[in-house]
């Protein structure tokens, strides 16, 4: 009796799990064409004609001008002496001014600062008039009318404001290259690429988890969804704003242009942007030696760490994005918003997905021991396995290839195993993003739940 109702059970179950994935492996797949059929286009017509532009051959801006950098900085006293020397030597002597947000009562972070801006007229101290933790979009407003005062007393308007995280290695040609294109685009997107993980294989897995997803995000979602003409998020790091079109976005009531009631303000003013007509672009460039043109930085490698931050974008887009940001734009947008948004949802089916395992399991050792038949799936199911089975053959190929490219090859075969790992870690998040965002509806806010940073030693030939 038992194993009948176990056996009914798992078939329900088994049948949700696998709907669900074929759903999303033909959405997935359809990215994947577009991608392929957009690069033998640009391949063959393009690249054919034309030489393929770098920044040694990047024309300079046609209306030059200063650029602020914004960095939100809460507890970042291990870090963040470390980037902004960095970036103060690869950005040489061009035109901007970082302004770095801070807490006075993180007196680590601000004796890290302090003495880095007491001769460094490039750097410029923001400090809140609250205590922390607020969440980085408060940050962010306190860091914008500290931008304001400093336009007031030079006379000097900034031409863009760029966000960075005090955990970035920013690479030295980033500031021409967002120089040039916010000549013609609200938004500009550089690529992010996580730097690959230290320690055990468990700390390794997780950060390097990340290196799977962002090469592929990067390497190919964001290209075909600008492509399509649907809006380019903003990544939070490595993007840029045309200043005119960030003050189009001011709340008065929130003191600046981010919504201190969001915790992924960063991916809602990409959006808000192309709701008001703007427009972003993903730029992928190389350098006159061949490297990328990216942000690097080092991602969670604790499961705790990884799990909160992947539980406060789930709330940011997935869940609270369905009613703070609506349904905008025509067809194209309403597919790449739904790919946005169904993250919680796809943590569900995966877990539904590893539950039907477990059942599958059971039922098998029961029929060994002769207690219950053989777990048989009828045609249908067993039709829908298959069909699930070539769609996670091909992810993952798509995946090695993707994470190849960018890390090595046998970084690139090493990320099909991780896809377990990735999947633990986002039916965690997901459970603890659905808690948050249910307090929050009943009146908890929201604040910075802080992850562990560290920067790279960039001294070291690894």
């Amino acid at each position: 009796m038992f194993f009948a109702i176990l056996a009914r059970v798992h078939h329900e179950i088994l049948l949700f799990a696998i709907v669900g994935l074929a759903i999303g492996g033909v959405d997935d797949f359809i990215i994947d064409v577009v991608f392929l059929c957009r690069r033998l286009w640009r391949k063959m017509i393009v690249y054919s004609r034309h030489q393929r532009m770098t920044t040694a051959t990047l024309p300079a801006s046609t209306r030059p001008g200063r650029i602020a950098i914004f960095i939100p900085a809460w507890r970042e006293a291990d870090v963040i002496g470390q980037m902004l020397r960095n970036a103060l030597v690869n950005w040489g002597h061009q035109d901007y001014r970082i302004f770095i947000g801070l807490y006075p009562n993180d007196q680590a972070t601000l004796a890290v600062v302090a003495p880095l801006a007491a001769d460094e007229e490039r750097l410029i101290l923001c400090i809140n008039e609250q205590h922390g933790p607020t969440t980085k979009a408060h940050c962010l407003n306190v860091v914008w009318r500290s931008m304001l005062r400093e336009e007031a007393r030079t006379g000097i308007r900034f031409k863009a404001i760029v966000l960075h995280d005090a955990e970035d290695v920013i690479h030295r040609e980033e500031i021409r290259l967002f120089d040039v294109m916010t000549d013609r685009f609200q938004l500009v997107q550089l690529p992010v690429l996580p730097l690959p993980g230290h320690g055990g294989w468990w700390s390794k897995a997780i950060a390097n988890h990340y290196c799977d997803e962002f090469a592929e995000s990067h390497g190919k979602y964001l290209t075909v969804r600008e492509a399509m003409g649907a809006s380019v998020p903003s990544a939070g790091v490595a993007c840029a704003f045309e200043r005119q079109t960030l003050e189009r976005l001011v709340n008065p009531a929130n003191g600046g242009p981010f919504d201190p009631g969001s915790l992924t303000e960063d991916y809602e003013v990409g959006l808000r942007i192309s709701n008001m007509g703007g427009r972003g672009v993903f730029v992928r460039m190389r350098d006159d030696k061949g490297q990328l043109v990216a942000t690097r930085e080092y991602f969670p490698d604790s499961l705790k760490d990884a799990v909160k931050q992947k539980a406060r974008w789930m709330v940011g887009i997935s869940l609270a994005g369905w009613d703070r940001m609506g349904w905008q734009g025509g067809p194209a947008e309403w597919w790449m918003r739904m790919r946005d948004r169904r993250a919680a949802l796809s943590a569900f089916v995966l877990f539904t997905a590893y539950l039907a395992l477990l059942l599958w399991g059971l039922l098998l050792v029961g029929n060994l021991l002769g207690v219950a038949p053989a777990p048989r799936p009828s045609s249908t199911v067993e039709a829908l396995l298959w069909v699930n089975f070539g769609f996670m053959t091909w992810r993952m190929a798509m995946r090695a290839i993707f994470v190849g490219s960018s890390y090595g090859w046998a970084f690139g075969l090493g990320a099909v195993p991780r896809t377990v790992i990735a999947n633990i870690i986002a039916m965690m998040a997901a459970r603890r993003a659905t808690f948050q965002y249910v307090q929050s509806l009943i009146g908890k806010p929201l604040t910075w739940d802080k992850t562990q940073h560290r920067f790279p030693d960039l001294e070291s030939p690894a």
